[in-house]
């Protein structure tokens, strides 16, 4: 009877430790499995990652290199120094043309002021002689009357005023035209615009009329 029992006993414990050497494979197995599906998910997302790159940088180029001016800032930078909102829309060819403008006003005001204001000396110090009774003693004595005088003094005025007033109008040009500029650099414009001839009805009858299409 004891002889039974241990017999019985040795068998359950091989059944035991076959069962645990078993569940132990299982579980390697397992474990093999979960790590090369975590390691072939881990190089999958890696790859993902590495071909989505490229990609990435290439729309984040492409939105670096396409440039958008700001018409705000265009006419600030040109209503403080003319010509710079022209600089910063990359219109560099018209700063000749806006500073060129520039010098030349600056010359007729300068040219027309010094007229106006030597003129104007003239005029009054011969109203000042002739009230006195003195006579007059201006560097224009023989070569211009009083009233010559008076006439040279209000055209140079004018002068000035008229040069002063185109310089103030192409300050505002060049202001409007960096603002316009700006505002037109990224316009869509479509390039699928045609022109035809096409029948037309018309309250008295039908026609014929010049249709645009603009896709």
């Amino acid at each position: 009877m004891r002889l039974i029992n241990k017999i019985s006993l040795l068998l359950l414990l091989c059944v035991l430790l076959g069962n645990s050497h078993a569940l132990a494979q299982t579980t390697d197995s397992v474990v093999q499995v979960t790590d090369t599906t975590v390691k072939t998910t881990a190089v999958d997302t890696a790859h993902t990652v590495t071909a989505l790159k490229p990609v990435a940088d290439t729309v984040a180029t492409a939105r670096k290199l396409k440039f958008e001016p700001n018409p705000k800032k265009a006419g600030l930078y040109s209503a403080i120094v003319p010509g710079l909102g022209q600089i910063y829309d990359r219109k560099y060819w018209k700063l000749p043309i806006i500073y060129a403008g520039a010098g030349v006003a600056a010359y007729f005001i300068q040219f027309n002021s010094n007229n106006y204001h030597t003129y104007r000396k003239a005029y009054v110090s011969r109203l000042e002689n002739e009230l006195n009774g003195r006579p007059d003693n201006d560097k224009f004595v023989g070569q211009y009357s009083t009233d010559n005088l008076k006439q040279l003094q209000d055209d140079s005025k004018r002068y000035l005023d008229l040069t002063v007033l185109i310089t103030g109008v192409g300050y505002l040009a060049q202001v409007v035209d960096a603002i316009v500029y700006a505002h037109l650099k990224n316009f869509d414009i479509s390039t699928d615009i045609s022109m035809k001839l096409s029948p037309v009805i018309l309250p008295n009858g039908v026609g014929i009329g010049l249709v645009f299409n603009a896709k």
